[in-house]
């Protein structure tokens, strides 16, 4: 499979005014840079291939090949990295627009069922999957469901580092206090991938497009850390990774808890030092020292 890199600007320095009590001076500062990306799919027979507009999504640009390739996967419209051919950005006059329009090949052949992607493929920064069908749909499309769960037994203080080890890892917020990050470490907490982003949906379709592309999933014996909240869209996307355990340094929404205990993913929220809820808990999942 070949890949094209391009490399982006996530963070622009913008002049403003810093008022404090009752004076404003001038400030630069620096900003979380929000563009549009057009995802297209190239599929179709090797005589006869079509071109698709999938998605235009609000995201931080970088990591727009692994943005891609992750939205593709959690949407079940590719099942493996073998369906890939290419990703690659789009050619035009406008060097502009290459940054922002992403092209997807596909192996000649393989034609995926875009029929059973019932949702509007715009996304906001603040909103992900929208559509009513995605959770009845994960268990025919994701070809982890199936797989046996391996028992992870963690210890409490290492859920307790997590939320504070994401924090200092995201270089991105720091600088910009906006912008959202997923995190994947290990039962240790030692970390794997880190992605950041303006939406919390693009920033893990990110992480998980990093581990497609290095064919390292599923992701069976990690841990998911969260920003911020657990939203739906962000449990349906850790299940179609294969991911047992979600910890968010937010709340989960109803929703979420539901799919999270019909997928049995053990699902944690509000996580900081010395606490956190726990709304579903795994039968895979044991925490040592927990009383």
């Amino acid at each position: 499979m070949n890949v094209e890199a391009l490399k982006n600007n996530s963070i622009e320095k913008l002049e403003i005014i810093k008022v404090k009590e009752k004076s404003g001076s001038s400030f630069v500062d620096d900003v979380s840079v929000e563009e549009p990306l057009e995802i297209k799919v190239r599929y179709g027979e090797e005589s006869e291939m079509k071109t698709k507009n999938l998605s235009v999504t609000m995201r931080t640009p970088g990591n727009d090949i692994e943005l891609a390739a992750g939205f593709l996967f959690t949407e079940g419209i590719i099942s493996n990295l073998g369906q890939i051919k290419t990703i690659e950005h789009a050619k035009s006059e406008c060097s502009r627009n290459n940054e922002n329009s992403i092209v997807v090949e596909l192996v000649a052949g393989y034609i995926p069922d875009l029929m059973n992607v019932d949702r509007n493929f715009y996304t906001t920064s603040s909103c992900g999957v929208c559509g009513k069908g995605s959770i009845e749909s994960i268990r025919t499309v994701s070809t982890f469901q199936s797989m046996s769960k391996k028992t992870l037994n963690i210890e409490l203080d290492v859920l307790y580092q997590l939320s504070e080890k994401l924090r200092s890892l995201q270089d991105n917020f720091s600088s910009t206090g906006g912008i959202h990050a997923s995190g994947i470490f290990d039962i240790e907490a030692n970390l794997f991938g880190l992605r950041e982003d303006v939406g919390r949906h693009n920033a893990l379709d990110k992480l998980i497009g990093y581990f497609l592309l290095k064919d390292q999933l599923p992701l069976r014996e990690r841990i998911l850390v969260l920003s911020g909240r657990a939203s739906f869209e962000l449990v349906q996307k850790a299940a179609m990774a294969g991911i047992p355990v979600i910890a968010a340094i937010g709340a989960p929404s109803s929703l979420a808890i539901k799919l999270a205990k019909e997928f049995d993913i053990s699902l944690l929220g509000f996580l900081g030092k010395n606490r956190f809820n726990i709304y579903h808990q795994g039968a895979n999942l044991t925490i040592k020292n927990l009383s």
